[in-house]
C-alpha cells in the first residue's frame, strides 16, 4: 500500500492511504433526529435491505456532511488545531463533497481562515491547503478497482462504513429494521443490527439507506445502553446530481508549492500493512499491532509514538497516562477504556484494539506470539 507523505489524519480518511480513490461519495457525518412522520416507503425484509446495500452504486451528487465522535476520552492537547489528531477524535467535522465518479470527486474541508481541498480527476489527484499554500499532486494506479483502505483506516463514507459492519453480520448478530426515517431530506430505511454477545462495547449499529437508490446515506453507532450515538456518519444535506465540470478541476494556484506523488509504484509500506493482523472474528475482532511507535510506559511517564509529529506525540502521551495498569496470565501493560473502544499495550510494546470488554483483549495477548503478524482466529 503505497504511502501518502505529511498528509493530515482528516484527508487519510478521505484518501485511503495507497489509492487515493474514494470508493463511495456517501460521506461522514451524524445529524440531530427532528421529530417528523415516518415517510412512506414499500416494504423491505432484513435480507433485501442487506443485499440492496451490498449492490448500491452511488449515483452523482453533491453535498455537505458531518462527522461526529463522542468515544468519552480524556482532555487531550491541541483540539483547537481542527487538523489533529485530537481534534478529529473528538467533536464535529464537516465535508463538502462534489461527486461524479469513484475517480472524478471534490472534497472540501473548510476551516476558520483557511481550507484543505482534495481533487480527482481521472489519473491524477491533487491535495490543496491554503494556508500553507501547498499542493500534491498525485499519480493514480491506472486499474479501475480500488483498493481496499487499510485496518487501521477509519473510514470516511457510510458506505464504507457499512460494509465494514455488514461484514459482521451472521449469527452473532440480530438484525432487524426500524421504522422509516429521513435523512438531509431524503426517505430512507433505518436497519438496525446488534451483536449477541456481550462482550462486544457495540449496542446495536443503525445505518439509513436511501430509499430510491439504497445507498447508506448515515451510520451510527451506539454502545449499549446509550440513547445518543458514540459515532455517526451521515448528511446533512444532499443533492442527487451531476457536479459542474468547474468544480471537479483544479490548477495550482500562482506561486504554490508543488510536490508530486506516483501512488501507482510500489512502496515498502506494501509490506508494512502485513505486520498489523486481526484476532477474532465479527464484533469481537481485535486489530493486534507490533510494536513499532508504540510502548507501553515503564514508569509515571509514557513514551511518545516515534518517527510521528509532536502533536502526535502528545496525544499519544495523554491517551497513555490515563490508562490504567493492568497484568494477567498474558503480561502486563496498560489499558485504556472508552465507550466504544478499548486499547490495551502491554508492556513489550504490542497494542490490541477492539470495540470489545477488556477480557476480549486480554485473551489476544494470551494468544499473539511476540513478532506474530498472521492473522489468527478463536
Amino acid at each position: 500500500m503505497a504511502r501518502v507523505p505529511k498528509l493530515s489524519r482528516r484527508i487519510r480518511w478521505a484518501i485511503p492511504v495507497g489509492a487515493l480513490v474514494v470508493t463511495s461519495a456517501v460521506m461522514a457525518g451524524s445529524l440531530i433526529s427532528v421529530a417528523q412522520a415516518s415517510p412512506g416507503l414499500p416494504s423491505r425484509t432484513p435480507a433485501q435491505l442487506l443485499a440492496q446495500v451490498a449492490d448500491s452504486v452511488t449515483p452523482p451528487l453533491t453535498g455537505t456532511v458531518v462527522e461526529t465522535t463522542s468515544l468519552g476520552l480524556p482532555s487531550l492537547p491541541g483540539t483547537a488545531n481542527p487538523t489533529s489528531i485530537a481534534s478529529l477524535l473528538t467533536g464535529s467535522h464537516t465535508v463538502r463533497v462534489w461527486y461524479s465518479g469513484p475517480r472524478h470527486f471534490r472534497l472540501a474541508v473548510p476551516e476558520p481562515l483557511s481550507e484543505t481541498d482534495v481533487i480527482a480527476d481521472g489519473n491524477t489527484a491533487w491535495q490543496w491547503e491554503s494556508t500553507a499554500n501547498a499542493v500534491t499532486e498525485y499519480s493514480l494506479p491506472a486499474e479501475a478497482k480500488a483498493p481496499q483502505a487499510a485496518p487501521t483506516t477509519a473510514p470516511l463514507t457510510p458506505q464504507q462504513a457499512a460494509q465494514q459492519v455488514l461484514a459482521a453480520v451472521g449469527p452473532t448478530t440480530t438484525v432487524s429494521v426500524d421504522s422509516n426515517v429521513t435523512v438531509a431530506g431524503q426517505p430512507a430505511y433505518e436497519l438496525v443490527l446488534a451483536p449477541k454477545d456481550s462482550r462486544s462495547l457495540v449496542g446495536q449499529v443503525q445505518i439509513a439507506i436511501d430509499g430510491k437508490n439504497g445507498v447508506p446515506l448515515r451510520l451510527q453507532v451506539y454502545t449499549r445502553g446509550a440513547s445518543s450515538p458514540a459515532f455517526g456518519v451521515g448528511y446533512t444535506s444532499i443533492q442527487f446530481v451531476t457536479p459542474a465540470p468547474a468544480d471537479l478541476t483544479f490548477t495550482p494556484p500562482p506561486g504554490a508549492t508543488v510536490t508530486r506523488v506516483n501512488l501507482s509504484a510500489p512502496s515498502g509500506s506494501d509490506r508494512m500493512q502485513g505486520d498489523v493482523s486481526t484476532i477474532g472474528s465479527g464484533w469481537l475482532t481485535v486489530l493486534d499491532l507490533p510494536s513499532a511507535g508504540l510502548t507501553a510506559p515503564s514508569g509515571s511517564g509514557p513514551a511518545p509514538g516515534s518517527g510521528g509529529s509532536s502533536d502526535s506525540a502528545a496525544v499519544l502521551n495523554a491517551l497513555l497516562l490515563s490508562a490504567t495498569p493492568v497484568s494477567g496470565a498474558w503480561g502486563s501493560g496498560r489499558l485504556l477504556r472508552t465507550s466504544l473502544v478499548s486499547v490495551l499495550i502491554t508492556a513489550g510494546g504490542r497494542t490490541f484494539v477492539g470495540a470489545v470488554q477488556p477480557s476480549v483483549l486480554y485473551a489476544a495477548a494470551g494468544q499473539a506470539p511476540a513478532g506474530s503478524s498472521s492473522t489468527q482466529a478463536p
